[in-house]
């Protein structure tokens, strides 16, 4: 039997030399049945972007894990709009307008996305138009007796990166909330076009600091996938130890971060401890404490030798002692739970129709998990499950938070056991070739794509953060409660600015 992806891919033209999922480029009603699918929750919207000869579009079959990319050739700028029929689209066609001009017919909000009316031009790169006078941000309205508005940033009191809130409120409950990004946008498309392969793959990873493993291990595969080249088991396995003390790191940090913001700072503090511990065995074994440049195209840059791995199997039992302490502490605090119990609530349905991957999506009872649907090494021989929760709630973000900290150490101990000999990283020919990657970080799915040229160079390359399905489910959350639980919603959720302004 034919697949849905398969059926429409089939209307257009395969594209030559794309792995390890095909992608072709069709026409409008290809384009338009690719919409009309993702309207009726028949597939799921994995990425938009574009380059400027016209827009590409990934989608996921969520019951087979199998992803196809359409592609569409524009006919002067514009194309048919997918957000007008499918909502997780309508900023990600923003963006594709700032930086490419493209015109997303239908569309029903053209407002500027990473364009802040401060670049000097209209489109960078594409055209030395000069930027016609910026109006002031037109955010939306909410209509009622009795409401205000409250503005939040981009500007924030603590070391955090730049986003602005605009609250409408009935007294102290949020009628609406939208956010403005954007501010931390770096050109990272412009920057990788043209660049070697080991540099693409630096700035790669630092797309977001905090998921610099994941983001490199998803354009490593991607190139990998684009040169049809098979990596060493070793190097599997050693990415996959660095994954998971990533997303230890990340969720130990966030777990006492949630409950800062209910005014619990002794979880915080202990939660702290823990994370560093992490950090520091992660720098002792692989020479950085975020593990930045650890993982290359080709494999991995360090090969860390037996003594040095156990300090991990030190860190395993001592997470493993005092971590359990801190869950029972969250468990048996009744004002804690007053405040994350039945806060922030994110409905299974929405998570569904955004695709909201990671904690955010899990704890809406969304399962999907790269890990498991795309099966890549070397999680397919390592036991560990994917929890999830119905409840959608701040409780239920942490709650999922906890039991991956547990799958995580469970998941260290197996790599560390069993860590295959051989080498670390083999060489890369110097051919063209177009790739793609899912990769599961802390967050959720990271999408990667890339075309190398025939001079082994990045033709063109985007990357995907997990916040761009998060974020409007932010918005979404905080709808009805009380302004003072916004923090508390924001960091259930710690959706990137970075990794998803780009």
């Amino acid at each position: 039997m034919t697949s849905l992806i398969a059926g429409l891919l089939a209307m257009g033209r395969a594209a030559d030399n794309v792995r390890p999922w095909p992608r072709s480029t069709g026409n409008d009603a290809c384009w338009l049945a690719a919409i009309s699918h993702l309207a009726r929750g028949d597939l799921s919207l994995s990425g938009l972007w574009a380059e400027p000869a016209g827009p590409h579009m990934a989608l996921l079959d969520e019951a087979t894990g199998e992803i196809g990319v359409v592609s569409l050739p524009v006919r002067g700028q514009g194309f048919p709009s997918v957000g007008a029929h499918h909502a997780p689209a309508i900023r990600m066609e923003r963006r594709i307008h700032d930086l490419y001009g493209l015109v997303p017919d239908g569309a029903a909000d053209m407002r500027p996305w990473l364009d802040h009316g401060r670049w000097g031009v209209r489109y960078p790169r594409w055209s030395a138009e000069r930027a016609a006078a910026r109006k002031p941000y037109d955010f939306l309205s909410a209509e009622g007796e009795g409401l205000h508005q409250i503005a939040v940033g981009p500007v924030h009191a603590g070391i955090i990166e730049p986003g602005h809130f605009r609250f409408n409120a009935n007294g102290e409950t949020v009628v609406r909330l939208e956010q403005r990004l954007g501010y931390v946008h770096r050109g990272l498309e412009g920057l990788m076009a043209g660049a070697s392969l080991e540099r693409a793959a630096r700035l790669a990873g630092r797309a977001c600091g905090d998921s610099t493993v994941a983001y490199a291990v998803a354009f490593a595969r991607a190139v990998e996938a684009a040169l049809d080249v098979g990596v060493p088991a070793r190097a599997h396995w050693l990415r996959g130890l660095m994954a998971e003390l990533e997303r230890l790191a990340n969720h130990l940090g966030d777990i006492g971060a949630v409950c800062n913001d209910a005014s619990f700072a002794l979880m915080h503090a202990h939660c702290a401890v823990l994370r560093e511990k992490v950090l520091r065995a992660s720098a002792a074994v692989f020479g950085h404490r975020l593990m930045m440049d650890c993982v290359v195209p080709g494999g991995v840059a360090g090969d860390p030798a037996v003594d040095e791995l156990k300090v991990l199997n030190e860190l395993v039992s001592e997470v493993r002692h005092r971590f359990p302490l801190l869950v029972a502490l969250y468990d048996d605090t009744a004002s804690l739970q007053d405040r994350t119990v039945g806060t922030g609530v994110v409905s299974k349905a929405l998570a569904r129709k955004f695709g909201a991957g990671g904690f955010v999506g899990r704890a809406s009872g969304r399962a999907f998990d790269a890990r498991r649907a795309v099966a890549y090494p070397p999680y397919p021989d390592l036991s560990f499950e994917s929890p999830v929760r119905e409840g959608g709630d701040v409780n239920a973000r942490v709650w999922i938070r906890i039991e991956e900290v547990r799958q995580s150490l469970g998941l260290i101990e197996q790599i560390l056991s069993r860590l295959p000999d051989g080498p670390g990283r083999v060489e890369l020919p110097a051919r063209a070739g177009e790739g793609l990657a899912l990769v599961e970080g802390f967050r959720g799915d990271i999408l990667a794509w890339v075309r190398i040229g025939d001079d082994g160079r990045v033709a063109r390359a985007h990357l995907r953060d997990p916040s761009w399905f998060q974020w409007p489910l932010l918005e979404a959350c905080v709808e009805g409660n009380i302004v003072a639980d916004f923090p508390l919603c924001n960091k259930s959720f710690n959706c990137a600015y970075a990794g998803h302004d780009l």
